[in-house]
């Protein structure tokens, strides 16, 4: 197995041979690329050996029985159960490599100079959904980092650019409303007045420090200087260092491609609406920050989304220090391509805490 894939490397259960491994693997991977019920003539037939249908049918009883396959009602074929996916993910899936043209796509898509911090975790959940035909996730935790640089330049008429640079190099870019006719000098001296007070504070910090010295009126700004400071604070309320985190998807529609039936897509719907709840994104966050790489959860293992047979496939992105500066990953339905997904989230992964974790 390729490096990251955790739980550690489960061996296969000792009434499992050869030749009911083969089986369960064909099976699952039949079920991966169709979605339908596999029957044995149709697996006769993927095997390639000398095995009859009978013999397969007999075969395909005793998984049964061992749990790792079902019939369902209406087909005379067996589908995997959450038992048998996760022995196939854990002790027969083979995984494939990324290209270097892969690699390269992943690197170039995500270390665009100057683009903000959202924009850069809002391009990762993009390419993870594109790459693995299924739902992008990425969750940066809450942020804590310190100032380095705060810049206000003028756009014309009534408005400003602030830029944000935090000491771990990212720039953030918003723009916001000023007063018609505010000269040059006063946005110069609005992020003088910052600058000084910064320090390398976190945004919640320095909002604080400059509350409360306007409060005690303990500053030297005139009106028209502080109303661009408290303009360029406000810009970031509630979205930075003040919650428990961002959370990022996208490609939901892709949830939606195989859905038929009331039940499935009210089952899809929660999903949606356990995505959107912090606890969900908080959740995330823990069940990747003692992970070294990559970690599947099929259906209601990682007891976040019940049982709407859904797989999620999520891996930890660290900086140099070790330290967990994102979770990112995808949700899909269980049937998931879980070979090509793997090393797609794993270098993804890398590749974004190193860009995030840089000083």
């Amino acid at each position: 197995m390729k490096r990251g894939l955790l739980p550690a490397q489960a061996m296969l259960p000792p009434e499992l041979d050869g030749r009911s491994a083969n089986i369960l693997r064909e099976i699952v991977e039949e079920y991966m690329a169709s979605g339908e019920p596999v029957g044995s003539r149709t697996l006769s037939r993927r095997l390639g050996q000398p095995l009859s249908p009978a013999t397969i049918r007999n075969v395909m009883v005793s998984l049964t029985e061992a749990g790792l396959l079902f019939s369902p009602h209406t087909s005379a074929g067996r589908l995997p159960t959450e038992k048998g996916l996760r022995l196939f993910v854990d002790g027969l899936l083979q995984f494939g490599a990324l290209s270097e043209d892969e690699q390269k796509v992943i690197g170039h898509s995500l270390e665009a100079r100057g683009r903000s911090l959202q924009d850069t975790l809002t391009e990762a959940s993009s390419l993870l959904a594109g790459m693995s035909d299924a739902a992008g996730l990425v969750v940066a935790p809450k942020g804590e980092g310190g100032i380095k640089h705060i810049e206000f330049v003028a756009l014309g008429g009534n408005r400003a650019l602030v830029v944000l640079v935090g000491a771990d190099g990212h720039v953030e870019n918003r723009v916001i409303e000023i007063p018609a006719g505010t000269p040059p000098s006063a946005l110069v001296e609005a992020a003088n007045y910052l600058n000084a007070r910064a320090m390398g504070a976190s945004l919640p910090d320095l909002r604080h420090r400059v509350g409360a010295e306007m409060s005690e009126n303990r500053t030297v700004l005139n009106s028209l200087t502080a109303e661009v400071v408290e303009s360029g604070l406000a810009i970031w309320n509630g979205e930075r260092g003040e919650s428990g985190g961002t959370l990022i998807v996208r490609g939901q529609s892709r949830l939606l491609a195989d859905v038929d039936g009331q039940e499935r897509l009210v089952a899809i719907q929660t999903l949606f609406d356990r995505l959107e709840a912090q606890e969900t994104m908080l959740r995330l966050l823990e069940l990747v920050e003692s992970s070294e790489g990559v970690r599947i959860f099929i259906g209601a293992e990682s007891g976040l989304f019940g049982t709407t047979g859904m797989s999620v496939v999520m891996a930890p992105a660290r900086n140099e220090a070790n330290r967990i500066v994102g979770a990112i990953g995808v949700i899909g339905p269980t049937r998931i391509n879980y070979g090509r997904v793997v090393p797609v989230v794993d270098y993804t992964a890398r590749i974004l805490g190193e860009l995030l974790g840089q000083a």
